[in-house]
């Protein structure tokens, strides 16, 4: 069963996978905006560019 932290918000590699961007950069994002999806979406929207 997942931890806590994990069942609110998203994994790093999927994360990376979808936004097409490094697992590390995945891991900074995630690491700042939390279980919040959609800053964390729009973070890995622009670092992907």
């Amino acid at each position: 069963m997942a931890d806590d932290n994990t069942a609110k918000g998203y994994e790093p590699i999927p994360f990376a996978k979808k936004h097409r961007i490094s697992v590390e950069d995945a891991k900074a994002i995630l690491a700042k905006h939390g279980s919040d999806r959609k800053s964390a979406d729009k973070e890995g929207r622009r670092v992907s560019l």
